[in-house]
């Protein structure tokens, strides 16, 4: 019942106001249980299933509202004496 509110196929609305993006994923547990108790590897699998959309969310949500990313600060370069180790 929760996938009607997953909005991958159609966006959901509420009061005649459709959602601007899908901002809602679903993913089914029991298909990251590790059956050999390996739980980090099964959670790390776990969290990169559901935070999957966010990048392109976040795209789109710039996008929309017109906001460009700032230009790339120069490379940095140390300056001052230098520290050398010998070993």
């Amino acid at each position: 019942a929760m996938v009607e509110l997953d909005g991958d196929d159609i966006r959901i609305s509420s009061r005649g106001k459709v959602a601007e993006r899908d901002i809602v994923q679903f993913v089914p547990f029991r298909d990251y249980i590790d059956r050999t108790g390996n739980h980090v590897l099964s959670m790390a699998r776990l969290a990169k299933d559901v935070l999957a959309e966010i990048p392109d969310q976040f795209i789109s949500y710039m996008k929309g509202r017109g906001i460009k990313p700032n230009p790339a600060p120069p490379a940095y370069t140390p300056t001052g004496p230098t520290l050398q180790t010998q070993i």
